[in-house]
């Protein structure tokens, strides 16, 4: 496990992504390691593109082409948009499950398959993970907690430094009880999900 990681994350507006991005760097923090993160580019509207970037052991919230060592995709096809930030060898963890963009919806263009984006990433990749995001979290009683299952799932594959435990820690301090119960069960979900 490096104590110098890159982690790209992106998904869509509305989703979380950011939310995300705060609580796995207030976790990393609450364990004493040095973090940076920072929104890359994101639409507050739903339905828009979101990317940040979180740093251990870095100062600089910038994550280049091929600098990635991990990333983190809350929705397929952004996940396919971000495999130019994946260095060689890089880890993936995607949700399987998307929020179809306006076009596709409309009738004017087609998902790409999942499958087609899972060879993609298969191609470049190290090591990819695929959990049905959505379908985790209202398992655990709120579409939104299926990106604590995605965290969940990044900590128990052991390649950042920072267990689920300590990110249930993090978790039960920064929510609200009720919120903090509905994340916890999906934390379990992740973690079950790569295990």
């Amino acid at each position: 496990m490096s104590t110098r990681l890159r982690i790209f994350m992106t998904g869509v507006g509305g989703q979380g992504t950011l939310t995300a991005t705060n609580l796995l760097a207030q976790a990393i923090l609450d364990c004493g390691i040095d973090v940076t993160a920072g929104e890359i580019h994101g639409m507050a509207q739903r339905g828009g593109v979101v990317e940040s970037a979180l740093l251990i052991g870095m100062a600089s919230p910038k994550i280049g082409h091929g600098e990635a060592d991990v990333i983190l995709g809350f929705e397929p096809l952004e996940t396919l948009r971000a495999l130019p930030y994946l260095k060689p060898g890089g880890i993936v963890l995607s949700s399987t499950e998307y929020i179809p963009p306006l076009s596709v919806c409309t009738g004017k263009a087609e998902n790409t398959p999942l499958e087609t984006i899972k060879e993609k990433i298969n191609a470049c990749a190290g090591k990819a993970y695929y959990l049905p995001c959505q379908s985790l979290g209202l398992e655990a009683g709120a579409v939104q907690s299926g990106n604590i299952a995605l965290l969940a799932a990044l900590c128990a594959t052991g390649c950042v430094p920072l267990k689920p435990a300590e990110l249930a820690t993090t978790i039960k301090s920064a929510m609200k009880p009720k919120i903090a119960d509905i994340n916890l069960k999906a934390l379990e979900l992740g973690v079950k999900a790569v295990s």
